[in-house]
């Protein structure tokens, strides 16, 4: 039976979609691209925000509209966090962030008894759901090392639909690493909910790294995101001595006020990031750092978002990814008065990519003239495609080939 999947959201589901993937196939399903010629279709979810939960249901009515003769399978955050609805929509598998593991025998069972399935769990103090991969489907392989949040920010949906944290054998990253870079991915992406919080068998994330970094064939480590909080010396000693780190952090900011921050529950203020941020700079003074921000967060005035403009300024981020913030039921944060009006959310958000435009710009501008290593991860026709250590998006006019690291001059 031919299958395909399609996936929404962040780095962690992308990581499960290519395990399912990898397991159909292993128990003899076939992928297909066109979705016309699939017998099966599948679709992980995304809920962080409410556009991502109407994009999620928008694909999977109009999969059962177009394709009534496949087999649905649902699976993900927007079905975890919104049971009673999904459970409405006649899907023939329907699961929460549980069981993706097992879905090829799930299928097995299904093609059998035709016999519709839907199980969700309390996601609450799970065990770590082993997961593993031999290849992934881009040059830059994922890991997923780590899942849940026990953080509860104030407008974050994520922990109740994660759940607590914890986090992938120690021994079982460094196979699936071996296995990836043996494959031919020169680099990893480390990745989770919350992936500094990693920790197995008295290992934390930097004793992770370091011993990734022995495996030969392994070019390049990525954290794909890490808290300000969880950057510790140890940390930092890695970022200083382990040159196989890519130099690169995407740190979430979330806001660069003091008193929304404080809304927001998160676990630090401006003062504490800057001053990280310094340490960082002093040991890479090159680095790429990176941010989200959310905006009209709940009691955000002018003078707030002014106050963060100042300080994204001030810490000068080669890029910050924007979001409007969107009211999650059962959420502290959709409980608050002083909700932001959407008109003044949009407006706000632009003004913040235009400075994160500017800002990404003066960034790039520092490397013209100067030699960088670029990963080749796409060829189109003689034009090549990657990314640097620090992030670079870089565009090469000649054919080279994809998955090796070349030296360019900008």
């Amino acid at each position: 039976m031919k299958f395909n999947i399609i996936t929404f959201g962040c780095k962690v589901n992308q990581y499960e979609s290519n395990m399912m993937k990898e397991s159909l196939l292993h128990h003899n399903f076939s992928y297909e691209e066109n979705l016309d010629d699939c017998d099966i279709l599948i679709v992980n979810t995304c809920t962080v925000t409410n556009v991502a939960d109407h994009k999620c249901l928008k694909m999977i009515r109009h999969l059962k509209r177009e394709y009534p003769s496949c087999i649905l399978v649902v699976a993900g955050c927007s079905s975890q966090n919104k049971q009673e609805l999904y459970q409405t929509l006649d899907i023939d598998i329907l699961l929460g962030n549980k069981d993706k593991s097992h879905v090829a025998d799930l299928l097995m069972d299904y093609t059998r008894s035709h016999e519709k399935y839907s199980k969700f769990y309390n996601e609450c103090n799970l065990e770590f759901e082993d997961m593993t991969i031999n290849s992934f489907n881009h040059i830059r392989a994922f890991i997923k090392i780590e899942d849940g949040c026990d953080n509860f920010c104030s407008y974050c949906i994520i922990p109740y639909v994660r759940g607590s944290v914890r986090s992938k054998n120690y021994a079982t990253v460094l196979k699936e690493a071996n296995t990836l870079a043996n494959n031919n991915h020169q680099e990893i992406v480390l990745t989770g909910i919350h992936t500094g919080r990693y920790f197995d068998s008295n290992h934390d994330l930097a004793d992770l790294i370091n011993d990734l970094s022995k495996i030969e064939n392994l070019k390049r480590i990525r954290i794909s995101s890490i808290e300000i909080t969880e950057l510790g010396d140890k940390f930092l000693d890695a970022l200083k001595n382990n040159p196989k780190v890519c130099n690169h952090l995407h740190i979430p900011l979330q806001s660069g006020s003091d008193t929304i921050l404080k809304k927001m529950n998160r676990k630090y203020d401006l003062a504490f990031f800057e001053k990280k941020i310094q340490e960082i700079r002093n040991i890479r003074p090159d680095i790429s750092i990176t941010t989200d921000i959310i905006v009209g967060h709940p009691y955000e005035t002018e003078k707030n978002f002014l106050e963060c403009l100042d300080f994204v300024r001030k810490i000068g981020f080669s890029k910050i990814h924007v979001f409007p913030y969107s009211i999650r039921e059962g959420t502290a944060a959709a409980k608050m008065p002083n909700q932001v009006p959407g008109n003044i959310k949009k407006d706000r958000v632009k003004r913040l990519i235009s400075l994160s435009n500017e800002l990404e710009k003066e960034y790039y501008q520092k490397f013209i003239g100067k030699s960088v290593d670029v990963l080749i991860e796409e060829c189109d026709n003689n034009v090549s495609f990657g990314h640097t250590s620090n992030y670079l998006y870089v565009e090469i006019p000649k054919k080279l080939e994809k998955g090796r690291i070349y030296s360019i001059v900008l």
